[in-house]
């Protein structure tokens, strides 16, 4: 009776959102490789738009654009440029590491600008050269191969630079 009575109760317990969250980072398995998800916000978006946010095919890894944009509150000089590329080549830098890989790892760098947006923090060198200089905290080696593309905008509203990463990761 009281057996019952237990299976039934613990089936409810680990139904509940607390008790049977998903394990991250999520790897689903793809045509030569894998389709990597780092965390639950990741998900969402693979959920409602299908975006990957990494994908490993053999040894390469291709990792999805990163959008460089203020944040609620933030300026539009120098300093607050610079804090919102920080800010995204964090979060690059953790979908690397969820795939297994580093900064150390990538191949090339492809970089889409909205050169003429409103929100521009300066004229296209001036950004470019505010860009390296946070490269730089993160990438120590050798630099990775870079292309550069003017576009006239962005998935995210007042987005002014989507960074893409190619690297070279084979599975572990």
């Amino acid at each position: 009776m009281i057996r019952r009575l237990i299976l039934p109760a613990l089936c409810a317990l680990l139904a509940t959102p607390a008790l049977a969250q998903e394990t991250y980072p999520k790897k689903i398995p793809s045509s030569g490789g894998e389709v990597i998800i780092p965390n639950a916000q990741h998900q969402k978006a693979y959920d409602e738009i299908r975006y990957a946010p990494a994908r490993r095919v053999g040894d390469t890894l291709y990792v999805s654009g990163v959008i460089v944009g203020r944040a609620p509150g933030e300026g539009t000089d120098a300093e607050a440029f610079k804090t919102q590329v920080r800010r995204a080549f964090k979060a690059l830098n953790a979908t690397l590491k969820a795939s297994g890989a580093s900064f150390d790892d990538v191949a090339m760098i492809n970089s889409f600008h909205v050169w003429e947006g409103p929100d521009q923090p300066a004229p296209r060198w001036e950004q470019i050269a505010m860009i390296n200089a946070v490269k730089s905290e993160f990438i120590k080696g050798p630099s990775p191969a870079w292309t550069a593309v003017g576009t006239s905008g962005v998935l995210a509203p007042g987005g002014i630079v989507e960074i893409q990463v190619i690297a070279h990761a084979p599975q572990k």
